[in-house]
């Protein structure tokens, strides 16, 4: 999911690979499952960790989702509960609540307990776990100074009045608290495991438990394939019709296309953009719209000359969008002039989109493909900073779709800005997190996928000592209008909507970073496969599908 870091870190979608060839572990657990009872799909990517305390990936969340289970889960659009017992509504101003849980077994027989959340929330706080997603939990009481070393974990806005009751406090109201805990960061651990696996917890599933509908059996980090079998531990196990699912890695689409033609795979998702235009008229082919957009982030701290906003603009106004989406990616990307997905938020009363608001349409202006002000912005850029020539390397991902992206973006680029010569840098998805992390790149291709579905989810990443912020672009009005509509004006839906706005109106003027595309997820599903239901995180509800 770089938070994709949670950042949901995202690998370019396209898709593949597996070394089916490759005999494992996980390969081994799958042959001892009846095939007709498995549904079988593919993964852009294997699983870097499943310690819900350090996932920074859409990968890892997926699984995460399959295999735990939190205080709600989305059943497509719709909010469920999950470990709680109905959806709970706050007290004291918004600012509390109180939660009755299931009475339920982790796969290892030991209760889950209201115990399991104190104990994994706080974890995921205390600086000495590293956690990429601590800042998510902003809002919930002392979490900010616990992140910052100012308090204890256990001073957290949360404790167990019981074995099944659950109280939280917040700092202030957040609106959308109930979506916010569907998240990953949110689940509970079984502290058993934790004391058994000690700093390899996560890495295999060896000394895991499970709490959610299927366990993952036989797994350790780096194995293109896994498997999981259906959890009967699992409180709501009846209603989980799958005996298990199995995962192939797909990196190269023909290996795939065979996987699913030759009936070993029952659904090849995040097809690439080539692959996709030549299977649309397929009758098993389908696109989902995902809460996900790609932007470029540049360095601002090792290219101070990148804090000159006409140069960020001139690159942004060489991108021409619609051509990027129809002819690049085909099926599996449409033209994003927001770091904002669309079709995720509306205003309650009006039920606008928030990202087709009339400040945001006007907005494009910014965004537009403009080349003959582009080549003039980018030349009073370089005058302004001292600049004669510039010579970058732009990071992105070894799909062959990214490196497709990186090809057109480096053409655009070279062509109408004078002086740029751009080095592309085509690297696995684990590596240009890292490089993301450690703020080593001077232009890179990142994404970001919704943790919740809300505005502030995408506009927080880019506020000032934000972890997820890359490229440290910086703008104290930006972060004005963000904190607003978190803290002051988070009772106040009409002045928050606002607040939203603005700050989405200074990043797209400013192009703090510059948004290419939002994903769409394309993919072949066999006809007696059913309930692939996207969730508004662009997660899947395997709990959900049905094989016939």
């Amino acid at each position: 999911m770089k938070r994709l870091k949670h950042r949901k870190f995202f690998s370019f979608a396209m898709l593949g690979v597996v070394a089916v060839a490759l005999a494992g572990c996980s390969q081994q657990s799958s042959s001892n499952t009846p095939r007709n009872k498995t549904v079988a799909v593919s993964s852009k990517d294997v699983i870097s960790t499943m310690d819900s305390s350090l996932n920074t990936d859409q990968i890892g969340s997926q699984n995460l989702n399959n295999t735990m289970e939190g205080l709600y889960r989305y059943r497509g659009k719709q909010l469920k509960p999950a470990m709680a017992t109905s959806i709970a509504q706050p007290t004291n101003n918004g600012t509390v609540y109180n939660i009755n849980l299931r009475h339920a077994k982790w796969s290892n027989g030991d209760p889950v307990t209201a115990h399991d959340f104190v104990y994994a929330w706080r974890r995921i706080v205390d600086p000495k776990t590293g956690s990429q997603y601590s800042y998510i939990y902003s809002g919930i009481k002392n979490a900010d100074a616990i992140v910052a070393g100012k308090k204890k974990p256990d001073t957290l806005g949360i404790k167990a009045l019981g074995d099944h009751q659950l109280q939280i406090t917040l700092e202030h109201p957040i609106p959308y608290f109930n979506t916010l805990v569907t998240g990953s960061q949110f689940l509970p651990i079984n502290q058993r495991s934790i004391k058994k696996a000690g700093n390899t917890y996560g890495i295999s599933s060896k000394e895991m438990a499970f709490n959610g509908p299927y366990k993952l059996v036989n797994w350790k980090v780096g194995d293109t394939e896994w498997t999981e079998v259906k959890n009967h531990s699992y409180w709501n196990a009846r209603h989980v019709q799958p005996k298990a699912i199995k995962y192939y890695t797909i990196k190269d689409p023909n290996t795939g296309l065979n996987l699913y033609d030759t009936n070993q795979m029952d659904r090849y998702q995040d097809i690439s953009g080539d692959s996709a235009r030549q299977l649309s008229n397929r009758h098993d082919f389908g696109t989902d719209l995902t809460s996900s957009t790609f932007y470029i982030e540049m360095n601002q701290k090792k290219l101070p000359y990148f804090k000159n906003a006409k140069l960020r603009q001139a690159i942004s106004l060489t991108i021409n969008r619609d051509e990027l989406s129809n002819n690049v990616l085909g099926k599996t990307g449409t033209a994003s002039h927001s770091i904002v997905p669309r079709d995720m938020t509306h205003h309650k009363a009006t039920g606008t989109d928030f990202v087709k608001e009339p400040s945001a349409l006007a907005d494009q202006q910014y965004t537009s493909y403009n080349p003959k002000k582009a080549t003039k912005l980018w030349q009073e850029g370089l005058q302004e900073t001292g600049q004669k020539e510039l010579n970058l390397t732009m990071t992105t991902d070894d799909t062959d779709t990214a490196k497709k992206q990186a090809e057109y973006l480096q053409n655009s680029f070279e062509k109408n800005l004078p002086g740029l010569k751009v080095t592309i840098s085509s690297v696995p998805f684990k590596t240009r997190i890292q490089r993301q992390s450690t703020h080593d790149f001077d232009l890179i291709v990142a994404a970001w996928n919704a943790d919740y579905p809300d505005p502030t989810n995408f506009m927080d990443l880019f506020t000032t000592g934000n972890p997820q912020n890359d490229g440290q672009w910086s703008n104290k009005e930006y972060d004005h209008y963000v904190k607003a509509a978190e803290t002051t004006d988070i009772n106040n839906p009409e002045l928050r909507w606002k607040d939203m706005l603005q700050a989405q109106h200074i990043i797209t003027k400013e192009q703090g970073v510059i948004p290419l595309y939002q994903v769409t997820s394309a993919s072949l599903t066999k006809s007696n496969v059913h309930n692939f239901k996207i969730t508004p995180t662009g997660l899947y509800d395997m709990a959900s599908v049905i094989k016939n």
